[in-house]
């Protein structure tokens, strides 16, 4: 015959699923990859040119993005690639445009 869990059981188990939880979580933070300085935003399929440059971490960059170095950045934008409006790369690059 099982003995029926208690609430001390209970909140027991509780506690160790919120401290697991909460050891994942931090072991994720630190397992995260850096963000990178400049982002190159690509285009609507792999053929396609990139769409725009960001300053890495801009939330306005969509799904499909690969982060560069700066000099990838600044050759983008002489090429023409759209900058951003949002996070202004361009300024952030002291890129001025003609």
């Amino acid at each position: 015959m099982r003995r029926p869990v208690s609430a001390l059981d209970r909140v027991r188990q509780q506690i160790a699923t919120t401290e697991r939880l909460e050891q994942e979580r931090q072991h994720g933070e630190q397992a995260r990859p850096a963000t990178p300085d400049w982002i190159l935003e690509g285009g609507l399929n792999r053929d396609s040119p990139p769409a725009a440059v960001h300053v890495g971490g801009c939330h306005m960059a969509g799904k499909r993005w690969t982060g560069v170095p700066r000099d990838v950045a600044l050759r983008a934008l002489s090429e023409g690639i759209e900058a951003c409006g949002h996070c202004r790369p361009d300024a952030e690059l002291g890129y001025l445009d003609g």
